[in-house]
């Protein structure tokens, strides 16, 4: 059995760990949170080299990008070279081949049209789902600056994005990555006291897409039926936006045993099943793999009586 494990500076409290079947590979699939302790992340990282098919970087980046610029963040690059034999994974290859298709999917269903207002929470960190929903004709509200580093200046433009990142991202690459994103506990936490801060943002928009924990953050009291496009949900998560009055969730990662797992889960999986070196996949690899496998992305109606119940079978894909 292949072993893939997602070690998270997130809570432990979102831990979970399934069985699947993938392609005729059996797998073991588990997420260990570390509350945002990096040296706590870093031990379990050095235990696991070695000893498991593939790891997953979760609760951070690595990498991220504007147009075709790549920054890398120093905490995320500490934990990655901590890893000298075993594969490992951010998620950011899968994000820009997975998030994609699964954009273009559901506009061929209907449920991304031209002329939609998206709240895309941050661009950065998916800038693949961003491009696409602009070639979808969406119109897009990029809250990087807002939701990453406090600051309360949407910007509306692809390219007005790079060439703030090319001045910024050479500091704020540099700063402790709790700085820019909620991890350990705080990823538990709303902040309740600023639920309103940017509260127009979301309610003026179809949509609103990107990392949940962010989308999270700043969730106002009250939604009108938004779509809320992400990946890592729980079932207290979609209880949450429920309460809230969003209209509908789309999650672009398959759900394992009622519970989506992150994009740096799936890209471990992914290596795993090509026999590759990170630095060796290429979009065409993942491509392949995600037609073999016929993905396509969960849609739940966020009705009580509909929401998914959690299983204890041992799920089949592909």
């Amino acid at each position: 059995m292949k072993r893939v494990v997602s070690v998270s500076l997130g809570s432990a409290k979102r831990d979970h760990s399934v069985q699947v079947q993938l392609l005729g590979e059996d797998f073991e699939i588990s997420r260990i949170g570390t509350d945002g302790d990096i040296q706590k992340a870093v031990k379990l990282l050095k235990e696991l080299d070695g000893k498991v098919d593939a790891i997953g970087l979760g609760g951070i980046d690595v990498y991220l990008y504007a147009s075709k610029q790549r920054y890398t963040l120093q905490d995320g690059l500490k934990l990655l070279e901590t890893v000298k034999i075993t594969p490992v994974v951010d998620g950011s290859g899968l994000k820009n081949t997975l998030e994609r298709q699964a954009v273009k999917y559901l506009a061929g269903q209907g449920l991304i049209k031209a002329g939609d207002r998206v709240l895309m929470v941050s661009a950065m960190d998916r800038f693949g789902m961003a491009e696409a929903l602009v070639e979808s004709g969406c119109h897009l509200t990029l809250g990087d600056l807002m939701f990453a580093l406090g600051i309360p200046l949407p910007i509306y433009r692809l390219d007005k994005l790079q060439a703030i990142a090319n001045k910024l991202m050479p500091i704020i690459s540099r700063l402790p990555f709790q700085y820019l994103y909620p991890t350990g506990p705080k990823q538990d936490k709303q902040a309740h006291t600023n639920s309103n801060k940017y509260a127009r943002y979301y309610q003026e928009a179809h949509i609103v897409a990107g990392d949940f924990h962010y989308i999270r953050k700043y969730l106002p009291e009250q939604l009108n039926g938004q779509l809320i496009l992400t990946n890592t949900t729980t079932r207290e998560d979609l209880e949450i936006l429920m309460d809230r009055g969003a209209g509908m969730l789309v999650t672009t990662t398959p759900q394992f045993q009622g519970r989506t797992f992150g994009t740096n889960v799936m890209e471990a999986v992914f290596v795993t099943l090509l026999n590759k070196a990170w630095t060796e996949t290429t979009p065409e690899d993942y491509i392949t793999l995600l037609q073999q496998l016929a993905w396509q992305p969960k849609v739940v109606k966020l009705r009580r009586d509909l929401l998914p119940r959690p299983t204890e079978q041992v799920g089949k894909l592909g």
